[in-house]
């Protein structure tokens, strides 16, 4: 039986033409097969034997029947899957899984290769194999399309990489010339003046133009290297308060700055050096937001959420505010809406970055005209529960030294206290003003700015008659005049685990 092309039947007309109904099943199978010329379908018996052949597997790979009847399939493939033995593996995986279906190199009669999209399927008769069913199409034109497409696109994002950097690095250098130029002219102001008061505000211009390029570096270091945290439990709270004075320092004196911080906050699981600059990131925009002066407010609170608690922190200002556009690429690196040279584009990407990368989530909501508030979530720590956290106790610490201070606040911290720190007794009245929740002061009793420890303790007990007070001294206690009843008093030099075996006496006696 000879078959015709699919042109030659189309020119045969009708007249001889065959109802196909007429056709028996298996003469209509052949017809389909042959017909299709875009795939080689082929069968091989159950040792990989061609034993079938089609009209697209002649146009495909250049063989006739009889070049390829009764020869192993692995003729097609590459001298080095064939080594491999990728032809008996294809076998073996349609046998044992019902399907092979691979992407590979595939070899014509001419010597050529193509890219082939192939699918073996076993043939079962009875329940025993009795070969297999394999189709094989060229491809190779989608795959270089695919490939040209791929290069096209790394190209431009290479272009657009490049596009960035350069922004990058112009708005950088900018803003770094900005800040040296302040620094060195604020020093030879300095060096000339001799007005006390001009000369603080000279430091205090030198000094904001300092912290600004600090974060530069840390925007920059967290940018090139990914941004890779370093997570440890932390009040945000004390967080915030550590930073209170770059904070205040880096907003101009139109601004006011308020802290309205939520009292008894689990503790969070966070990288404290990004946290910190995070949240200067998010006071420097809010402070460009207000170049006619405004009100900036640092909120903490906990709300509740399906799988938990989450501490959220929020920037709130009364700025220009945003449109939706804006506020929506507001995180995108390098977005800013800055004057060229005016910023690097960096700060809120390192916000979400952290948030991200801190299992929290930052939500901006803004509105041109009616000031801008951004909210960092971060996950509650689980293992704390709030009943927990109300049960440790707020220490204030006051020491003119600054090195006793940072030693005796990170043994307090690591022992489960949270701590405030202040260095004169004017410091500490003020904070002990804003956290009505202290529960404890610790403070030495000799320092400098007119207020003694002694002092302290007395006004404070004014004000909070129910503070517990611990002084300390490297004088005897007998030979101080004037210490409240109630107070507790340790001998300097004192040590740490002493100090420990103290606050939690007084803390299970509360």
């Amino acid at each position: 039986m000879t078959l015709l092309s699919p042109s030659a039947a189309s020119n045969r007309g009708t007249a001889d033409s065959i109802p196909l109904p007429l056709l028996d099943q298996t003469r209509q199978l052949e017809l389909l097969v042959q017909s299709v010329i875009d795939y080689a379908i082929y069968m091989l018996d159950a040792t990989g034997r061609i034993v079938t052949w089609n009209t697209g597997g002649q146009r495909i790979k250049g063989y006739a029947p009889e070049e390829v009847l009764g020869r192993h399939f692995s003729m097609f493939y590459t001298p080095e899957d064939a080594a491999n033995g990728e032809p008996e593996h294809a076998l073996l995986t349609a046998a044992e899984t019902g399907r092979y279906e691979r992407e590979g190199w595939r070899v014509r009669k001419d010597g050529t290769r193509f890219w082939a999209h192939v699918v073996v399927d076993p043939v079962w008769a009875d329940g025993h194999l009795i070969g297999f069913a394999k189709v094989t199409r060229d491809i190779t034109e989608r795959r270089q399309a695919q490939q040209a497409l791929e290069e096209a696109q790394r190209a431009f994002m290479q272009s657009q990489k490049m596009e960035a950097i350069g922004q990058l690095t112009y708005g950088l250098a900018h803003d770094f010339n900005n800040l040296l130029t302040v620094i060195a002219n604020s020093l030879d102001r300095i060096l000339g003046e001799r007005d006390i008061e001009r000369i603080r505000r000279s430091a205090e211009a030198a000094q904001r133009a300092a912290d600004r390029g600090a974060l530069l570096t840390r925007q920059l270091l967290a940018f090139s290297r990914g941004q890779w945290l370093k997570p440890k439990a932390h009040d945000i709270n004390a967080l915030i308060q550590a930073t209170e004075a770059v904070l205040r320092r880096a907003c101009d004196e139109t601004i006011e700055v308020e802290f309205a911080l939520g009292r008894d906050l689990p503790q969070v699981s966070i990288d404290a050096p990004q946290f910190e600059a995070a949240l200067l990131n998010l006071v420097i925009n809010a402070r460009d937001a207000m170049p006619d002066g405004g009100r900036l407010r640092i909120e903490t609170r906990c709300d509740s959420r399906e799988d938990g608690e989450e501490v959220v922190v929020a920037i709130v200002d009364t700025g220009v505010g945003m449109t939706p556009d804006v506020a929506s690429r507001a995180a995108e690196p390098f977005f800013t809406t800055k004057e060229i040279g005016q910023g690097s584009g960096l700060g809120l990407s390192q916000v979400y970055g952290f948030a991200t990368q801190s299992g929290g989530r930052i939500d901006i909501q803004s509105a041109p005209g009616r000031g801008t508030t951004v909210a960092l979530h971060l996950p509650a720590l689980r293992s704390e529960t709030r009943a927990a956290k109300q049960a440790r106790m707020r220490i204030l610490m006051v020491d003119d030294d600054l090195t006793i201070r940072e030693v005796v606040e990170e043994s307090l911290r690591e022992a489960g206290f949270d701590v405030l720190t202040a260095g004169t007794g004017a410091e500490a009245v003020a904070l002990l003003q804003q956290h009505r929740d202290i529960d404890l002061l610790f403070a030495d009793v000799v320092m400098p700015g007119g207020m003694s420890g002694v002092a302290l303790a007395k006004q404070a007990l004014t004000e909070r008659p129910d503070l517990r007070i611990v002084l300390a001294s490297g004088y005897s206690e007998s030979w101080l005049e004037g210490i409240p009843e109630g107070c507790r008093f340790v001998a300097k030099p004192y040590r740490v685990a002493d100090l420990l075996g103290i606050f939690r006496e007084m803390r299970a006696a509360a």
